[in-house]
């Protein structure tokens, strides 16, 4: 199973009056790279909320946004608390006086101050809730968005596996029309060779069997690239193996990819045969596509 490193997951849940939503995104990235915003007096869960994040994903950039709204149910019971925007109001024009601050307090701002709102039985803003309780249930929610992004990525994994494995079987094609030609381009060369030594020699000079069997073993020995094409099969095998496990395989991926671009230079400047620097053209071709497509996954 591949896993793909785009994604995206939203949850939401109530609590303390609040309704709190949770959105979590993911896109490519070389490493494991976690950004998350949320309001200022949940940074100290920051911590253990990456470390969430990173117990399902190992490779890509993931956002996470966390908001809080007040419950409208739980905000129907509100009541202006007037003595604390008195006292917002006093400490603001103080500010003003004693260190010539320029501003003034809007409508929204003082809204949003703590302790302005208040239940009919008291209470202000959120319920009070014990910091481990807090954590437990931003960890709850949070888990919720994570399984709807893993879910996506292993849709989209799902479909570049499939997609890569049908690029590997065009390779392996590629790669039998190579294991064929590859023992004609001597015998090809040597019947050239010969032939054309045949249409210049005008009688002048003696033909030489074993100086012509010695220039046809230098050759064979130049452009053989049985090596190689065997180190291609064994790395089309690894690729396969790699996208039908469940571990992260982007990165070997690559690798494997940088190692059968490799070879396949060699071949390509090796065979000095004509089909089969197609083939090797070709493979190139494939092998750039694959590439970009294995940079998408986990």
């Amino acid at each position: 199973m591949s896993f793909s490193m785009t994604g995206y997951g939203q949850s939401s849940l109530q609590f303390g009056g609040y309704k709190i939503t949770f959105e979590v995104k993911s896109v490519n990235h070389r490493y494991c790279e976690v950004v998350l915003r949320m309001p200022r007096d949940w940074m100290v869960y920051e911590d253990v909320l990456k470390r969430k994040v990173q117990q399902h994903i190992k490779r890509g950039r993931v956002d996470v946004v966390i908001n809080r709204e007040r419950d409208e149910e739980a905000a129907a019971g509100l009541v202006l608390n007037q003595a604390a925007v008195k006292s917002y109001l006093q400490a603001a024009d103080t500010l003003q006086e004693s260190f010539g601050l320029i501003g003034e307090l809007s409508l929204r701002d003082l809204l949003s101050l703590p302790g302005v709102m208040e239940s009919r039985e008291g209470t202000a803003g959120l319920d009070p809730v014990s910091p481990e309780v807090l954590s437990e249930r931003l960890e709850q929610g949070l888990d919720q968005s994570l399984q709807s992004l893993m879910e996506m990525r292993v849709r989209e994994g799902d479909y570049l596996g499939a997609d890569l494995e049908q690029r590997l079987s065009h390779l392996e094609k590629l790669h039998e029309d190579m294991v064929e030609l590859a023992p004609t381009v001597v015998s090809e060369y040597r019947d050239k060779l010969r032939q054309r030594l045949g249409e210049l020699n005008d009688g002048t000079f003696p033909f030489d069997e074993h100086k012509f069997g010695m220039e046809i073993a230098i050759f064979a020995d130049r452009c053989n690239i049985d090596e190689e094409l065997t180190r291609l099969h064994s790395h089309f095998e690894q690729c396969r193996s790699l996208l039908r496990g469940g571990e992260p395989v982007g990165r070997k991926l690559d690798f494997l990819i940088q190692e059968m671009n490799r070879e396949t230079n060699t071949i390509g400047s090796k065979c000095n045969h004509l089909t089969l620097a197609g083939c090797a053209l070709e493979m190139k071709a494939e092998l750039e596509k694959i590439r970009e497509q294995a940079a998408n996954l986990e």
